[in-house]
């Protein structure tokens, strides 16, 4: 049995069967989306496709992506503390390996064939490719495996990996959808009495706003002013490590069709808002979103836009919604539960890693927050059956 992995540069470099192997496990993984970082992807990343090989059959593929911090702020907020970090940060990760995608949570760096390579194996040509991309293509101040999880961290304990920290900055939300909700009103009924009035109240502050699927031409249409929305929300976060490009949202359109949607929020024929969804197999992924800030506060456009985006997974039957790591509190009082995921860091210069664990707080503060729980309990339901 032999082993060997092969670096692209192009997504028309990659093997035929690619999507067959590897693709239609993942669409984030697929020739489709890499052709959406290749014509839209953050002008501080490049991007390279691993495939991995037995013999000459191709049983895995890899996404890595090359950040680049010189001349991006990291820290949006103008404050001198976000100077500060702005300047640590660029000081210690002037650029970044990432083997994973920097631009969605979750595990979406890799996917093997299980039936022809066990994970012990999978972890070991990862790390391989780890290497031949430092060696090949560049070395960079720090190395990254994004977004792990928890069931593989067993095959990262080992001593090709002590010189990692291991870290896990916030969980990502995750909504799963319960085979008894076949309409949004069995989701909603499903809901204490708290949470099922504040979800109608909000419901009801959408009077007057039209919500509508767009298509490619409409998009491109809005496209000024679906980036200046997705700005507001961006430019509001206090740490980001790209900016999405203005045409991003019409690539991925063009080149995940169906498999991209986008929802916009009309008030008086102006568009105020809009999310977007990757259909990704059984699961909904959510992605990038942006709203008017002042009629969002008005209108509570963003929780609506939450419980939007579980209607859509209820209505067409979806098992999962991965609402990511953003707004835990929120996501937590329309159902979505707290999943950990993990990553390894490592500086490349050596005499920095032990002391990791007191830099990358510093780098990657994490949010404290009270997770929220709306479903009935028991006393919950026998209240409901004595009301009905």
């Amino acid at each position: 049995m032999s082993y060997y992995l092969k670096i692209y540069t192009s997504v028309s470099g990659l093997p035929q069967n690619w999507d067959t192997v590897i693709g239609n496990h993942n669409i984030m993984l697929s020739a489709a989306y890499f052709r959406v970082l290749e014509t839209s992807k953050p002008k501080n990343m490049t991007c390279y496709f691993v495939g991995f090989f037995e013999d000459e059959h191709l049983i895995g593929g890899a996404l890595f992506q090359y950040l680049d911090f010189i001349r991006h702020k990291t820290f949006q907020k103008d404050e001198v503390w976000c100077s500060i970090r702005n300047f640590a940060a660029r000081q210690f990760s002037r650029d970044v390996m990432i083997l994973g995608n920097n631009m969605l949570t979750g595990q979406n760096g890799f996917y093997f064939d299980p039936k022809k390579i066990i994970t012990e194996n999978m972890v070991s040509l990862l790390d391989k490719a780890v290497y031949k991309m430092q060696k090949e293509i560049r070395k960079t101040s720090l190395i990254i495996y994004k977004d792990y999880r928890s069931e593989f961290f067993s095959f990262f304990q080992d001593g090709r990996h002590q010189n990692y920290f291991k870290f896990s900055v916030q969980p990502t939300m995750i909504l799963t959808v319960r085979e008894s909700w076949k309409v949004f009103e069995d989701y909603l009924n499903d809901f204490s009495t708290k949470y099922r009035t504040r979800a109608k109240a909000a419901r009801k502050k959408l009077a007057g706003i039209e919500k509508r699927e767009l298509n490619l031409e409409e998009i491109i249409r809005y496209r000024i002013k679906i980036n200046g929305l997705y700005q507001n929300v961006a430019e509001n976060a206090p740490f980001n490590t790209f900016f999405l490009e203005e045409n991003h949202f019409e690539s991925m359109k063009e080149h995940l069709g169906s498999n991209f949607k986008v929802f916009g929020y009309f008030l008086e024929e102006e568009l105020i808002g809009f999310y977007t969804l990757v259909l990704n197999n059984t699961d909904v992924d959510t992605y990038f979103l942006g709203y008017d800030k002042e009629i969002q506060k008005e209108k509570q456009i963003y929780l609506n836009m939450l419980l939007d985006m579980a209607g859509f997974a209820i209505d067409h039957q979806f098992k999962r919604v991965i609402f990511g790591r953003t707004a835990l509190e929120i996501k937590s009082t329309i159902g979505a539960e707290p999943v950990e995921i993990f990553g390894l860091i490592r500086h490349t210069y050596s005499f920095i890693n032990p002391f990791m664990k007191n830099i990358f707080p510093f780098l990657s503060p994490k949010t404290e927050w009270i997770q929220r729980n709306p479903f009935k309990t028991g006393s919950d339901h026998s209240q409901t059956e004595k009301a009905d």
